[in-house]
């Protein structure tokens, strides 16, 4: 398999886009809205988390929901405002792609694609992904095992693409107290088993703000070379996953917590 670590010569386990790099001894942390919403919306948060020190911009233009009445993106609309954020921050973009059909427009924007937990399996979409020459990252499915997780990635090593980043993102068990059960034990697990950097999505992975901040430390701890995190200037009001957003001033103290833990483990923020 392409992603093993015995594969000699597969990867050197470093992926950069734009100014940041994953697997490097610095990390990565991904900051802003689980959706685009507006202009100003994100504008505003795309400047306070470049301010916190974030190392790159995440935004959703095309939203995958649950209910199809649910606000599904502002689509085109939404990538060229992401554009536009990154002019003004200077932070690359990552922003996910939900078909193929979508990916010219998403990849003209995007300095990096995501796929999200919803597509793991999808193999055509995958395929697609690492033929068009953007970095690559994947979201673990919410009832993926690992090896489904890896194989997936396989799908789009083999389409090309060696700029492929995994993220943890929580996976579905009994437990109801929060939104998924956070799978820290994977971000060693999938090092061991292959060169690709791992981040961690504390937000998605737990649902509930107020837990974000305990993760995203135990992420860094842990070994993750990375933490994405859902920032909102007015969580109250978000048009999506508003429980699980902090605020920007939120962010930056959690940045700051992070410098600590980064520091214990031989890494920097």
């Amino acid at each position: 398999m392409i992603f093993d670590k015995k594969n000699a010569g597969a990867g050197d386990g470093r992926v950069g886009v734009g100014g940041a790099v994953f697997g490097g001894q610095r990390l990565v942390l991904i900051a802003g809205p689980c959706t685009v919403e507006s202009r100003d919306q994100m504008l505003e948060i795309a400047c306070a988390v470049k301010e916190a020190g974030a190392s790159m911009l995440r935004g959703g233009a095309f939203k995958p929901r649950s209910s199809p009445y649910a606000f599904q993106g502002l689509c085109e609309k939404g990538l060229e405002i992401l554009a536009e954020a990154r002019e003004r921050t200077g932070l690359p973009v990552v922003t996910e792609v939900l078909e193929a059909a979508h990916l010219p427009a998403v990849a003209a924007i995007a300095d990096m694609l995501q796929i999200g937990s919803r597509n793991m399996h999808n193999s055509v979409l995958l395929r697609a992904a690492g033929a068009c020459g953007k970095p690559v990252l994947l979201k673990r499915g919410m009832s993926a095992t690992i090896e489904e997780f890896l194989l997936a990635a396989e799908y789009i090593l083999d389409a090309g693409c060696r700029q492929v980043v995994l993220c943890e993102r929580g996976i579905r068990t009994f437990e109801t107290a929060t939104r998924f059960t956070l799978d820290l034990s994977a971000v060693p697990l999938l090092k061991e088993r292959s060169w690709l950097p791992v981040i961690v999505d504390p937000s998605h992975g737990t649902g509930r703000a107020s837990l974000v901040p305990a993760m995203s430390r135990a992420a860094v701890a842990c070994g993750a070379d990375g933490v994405m995190m859902e920032v909102h200037a007015h969580p109250g009001q978000a048009l999506c996953d508003g429980d699980q957003s902090e605020t920007p001033e939120m962010f930056g103290r959690v940045v700051g917590e992070l410098r600590a833990v980064a520091a214990a483990v031989g890494r920097t923020v």
